[in-house]
């Protein structure tokens, strides 16, 4: 199927809470005495998307792909290279951080290990209570009882509040982490694999606390994830990234029904179903090794292990386009009337 010629930006529709456009991180390679730059690392390179209020934005890749570094830009805990970020309207890419404090209470974020992103030397309750300091809401009675409620709305007993972070199992530090991003009542949540490292029941729990909180509170979140069972639970849309760069951005359903970008094929393939399920199904396997973001292949990043490359994929940037209707692919499968993954193009 021919994708509309189209070069904007993939959009959800009305005026998205935050809007990513052409946004870059690149990381300096430094050597030498003076520290001389000799190269950089493009853990971002040229990422937009949108988010609605109250939706759940998934983004999955493999290990190293820049995920995790979209979503610490987006707040701005790193300063973008390049590109824009746009929240409610407005550009917040160039503030200085006296600029950005209203917005730190608009965005806050669940991070990936409970155990090294809490102060052991923090009570539980000043960790949740820490950001109504900062930013001087109520007195010190109003800051208690507001934060009692917090652990009793995330599961925890208010009594624990003067409990220490090594007093708690890994479940529970994970609570106390959403607790204290709901501190500000903020609009957008960043969870950068915030159930990775907890055990699988576990991650059930705070799955369905984490969805109970968006309907309750109209959240919206970009969930960070490798797996892909997790963000089909959660997410409204999928973003598909591959060094860097966002290769494919739908909706759940039809992202694990009909992908169209090979890369997203690949990793599709690569979940364990059950053997009674499986028959018939097509495995795909990946050949080499994921490219350095140092050094990354010209063209389309995937085109050295793409079973479909195409001599123009070693040259040409595939643009993230609409394949179809609400479907974006970066893939130049879609721009020649060939029908993936049904047909390998010829020559390649």
């Amino acid at each position: 199927m021919r994708g509309r010629e189209s070069e904007v930006e993939p959009s959800t529709g009305g005026d998205p809470l935050v809007a990513v456009h052409g946004l870059k991180k690149h990381f300096p390679i430094t050597k030498g005495v003076f520290s001389r730059v000799s190269g950089q690392v493009y853990a971002v390179d040229g990422v937009s998307f949108d988010i609605r209020r109250g939706e759940t934005l998934g983004l999955v890749g493999e290990s190293g792909c820049g995920k995790s570094t979209v979503g610490r830009t987006l707040l701005k805990l790193l300063e973008p290279t390049e590109g824009k970020i746009i929240v409610r309207g407005r550009d917040i890419t160039e503030l200085d951080a006296a600029q950005m404090l209203p917005y730190r209470r608009q965005m806050q974020m669940i991070y990936q290990d409970p155990y090294a992103s809490l102060n052991p030397r923090m009570s539980a309750g000043e960790i949740v209570g820490e950001p109504l300091v900062i930013h001087g809401i109520g007195d010190a009675t109003e800051r208690r009882e507001r934060v009692a409620g917090l652990f009793e709305r995330v599961g925890l007993r208010p009594e624990l509040t003067r409990s220490y972070p090594h007093e708690f199992s890994g479940g529970q530090r994970q609570r106390i982490g959403i607790a204290r991003a709901l501190a500000l009542n903020p609009e957008l949540i960043v969870g950068d694999e915030p159930v990775s490292a907890l055990d699988v029941s576990i991650q059930a729990q705070i799955i369905n606390l984490l969805m109970d909180l968006q309907d309750e509170f109209k959240l919206s979140y970009l969930f960070v994830a490798h797996d892909l069972a997790v963000v089909e639970h959660i997410s409204d849309r999928v973003a598909v990234m591959y060094l860097g760069r966002i290769v494919e951005l739908t909706d759940k359903t039809s992202l694990f029904e009909m992908p169209l970008h090979p890369y997203t094929e690949a990793l599709l393939s690569a979940v364990p179903i059950p053997k009674a399920r499986a028959k018939g199904r097509k495995r795909v396997i990946l050949t080499g090794d994921v490219p350095s973001p140092i050094n990354p292949p010209s063209g389309c990043h995937f085109h050295t292990r793409c079973a479909y490359a195409m001599a123009r994929c070693r040259s040409e940037v595939p643009i993230l386009r609409e394949a179809m209707p609400g479907h974006w692919a970066a893939c130049h499968l879609h721009d020649g009337g060939v029908r993936f993954p049904l047909e390998k193009p010829p020559g390649a």
